[in-house]
């Protein structure tokens, strides 16, 4: 029982510093946003095919440091991004190439995220109206 108020009082006092720490004014400074431009709205893509997924992106005015970009897929039109499909990207990327997988699908999606933890959330930039498709092979 001892060790667990030990415990305790650690957590208590490390969250106490904590907002210190976090810079709170550089995520309300200015948003993040991203437009997808390829691939684009309706293109439908063959399994094993190399595309380049590219975007134009708003960054908020912060340090980039510890900042990343990140892209996710989705298979159900945007409900769940299940695939993380890039690799860890600096935050001023705008494109990949990709290999599509094997994964049919009328309705996929993609997800270009950015993020600096702790002092920038984890943000999401969805493309709901680049919905495009993966063949069948």
């Amino acid at each position: 029982m001892k060790i667990r108020g030990l415990v305790l009082i650690m957590v208590a006092a490390a969250l106490s510093f904590a907002p210190q720490f976090v810079d709170t004014l550089g995520a309300q400074a200015g948003g993040y946003s991203a437009k997808l431009i390829s691939p684009a709205a309706g293109q439908v893509l063959q399994p094993g095919e190399t595309v380049r997924v590219e975007w134009k992106s708003r960054l908020p005015n912060i340090d980039m440091g510890a900042c990343e970009a990140e892209v996710w897929l989705s298979l159900d039109g945007g409900r769940t991004f299940t695939a993380w499909i890039s690799p860890w990207m600096d935050p001023r990327a705008r494109y990949f190439d990709w290999t599509v997988p094997n994964w049919p699908t009328q309705a996929a999606v993609l997800d270009v995220r950015f993020g600096c933890e702790p002092g920038y959330p984890e943000s999401y930039a969805p493309q709901p109206a680049s919905t495009f498709v993966i063949a069948r092979q």
